[in-house]
């Protein structure tokens, strides 16, 4: 592709996340468009939001969960930066999201890890656990640009990872989790329940083993990626769904709760 295109495309995707407006999944478009590129159109827009005077928080690594790469065409996990406009930190247990900008909205429960340092390109999961204070369960809203969540993965890429909104529950530190963060990490249950009826069952080994590993995905890509920084100390990274993603709509009250580490129960309330 030239770079004339890779513009044009940049200044469409943000025409889209600014407007809640879809349009045809750049793979469809461009036969040839691929990882790389989508990367890169996902870095112009970046440099826009900076412009516009956002402030990166973290990052999102998508598409951790295997068990849905048949469904929705990917074959690789995905990443995104989050602003400050887009994470909300929770007092307590309760969360309250409006979800009428949003297109085509699905929900997801994911373990959020807070870096107080850059852990290594080559990290063993104890030496990763070093880098990380504290760990909470999130609830994050994803959406796409595309219509009836068609795509590949290059086309989720450059849109943002599909990234919409986080709601961080109560924060625990990683020292009063006991001695067993990494093994409880790959074990643990959770069970996602919407206006108190059990959606499903998932575990911590649903994203690629253990959201320990998601993060060493991630630690591998960005060492591979020129224009991407590092993971630096003060930094959030939310590690994928652990259960499937769930489409939502105004009124629904969602709950998970965990079994098998210790972090308190999330609920959202949706709203229109």
């Amino acid at each position: 592709m030239q770079a004339m295109n890779i513009k044009e495309i940049a200044i469409e995707l943000k025409k889209a996340e600014d407007n809640c407006t879809q349009l045809n999944p750049i793979t469809s478009q461009f036969l040839n468009f691929n990882i790389a590129d989508a990367y890169e159109v996902a870095h112009l827009v970046h440099e826009k939001r900076l412009e516009e005077g956002l402030v990166p928080v973290g990052r999102k690594i998508g598409f951790t969960n295997s068990t849905l790469w048949a469904k929705y065409g990917v074959r690789e996990p995905v990443w995104a930066y989050m602003y400050d406009n887009s994470v909300t930190y929770l007092a307590g247990s309760q969360a309250e999201c409006y979800i009428g900008n949003f297109s085509e909205p699905k929900i997801e429960p994911e373990i959020v890890l807070h870096f107080c340092s850059t852990p290594p390109v080559s990290a063993t999961p104890s030496e990763l656990l070093e880098c990380i204070d504290w760990i909470a369960l999130g609830f994050e809203i994803v959406q796409s640009h595309f219509p009836g969540w068609k795509f590949q993965a290059a086309d989720t890429i450059a849109d943002r990872g599909l990234h919409a909104k986080l709601f961080i529950g109560e924060q625990q530190a990683v020292n009063q989790l006991g001695h067993n963060v990494i093994q409880d990490l790959e074990r643990f249950e959770i069970a996602l329940s919407c206006n108190s009826r059990l959606c499903e069952l998932g575990h911590g080994g649903n994203v690629l083993g253990s959201p320990l590993n998601a993060v060493l995905h991630l630690i591998s890509v960005l060492s591979s990626q020129s224009a991407a920084m590092p993971i630096q100390a003060g930094e959030i990274i939310t590690t994928g769904t652990l259960t499937s993603a769930f489409t939502i709509s105004a009124g629904q009250f969602w709950n998970a709760q965990l079994n098998g580490i210790f972090l308190p129960e999330l609920n959202i309330h949706l709203e229109i």
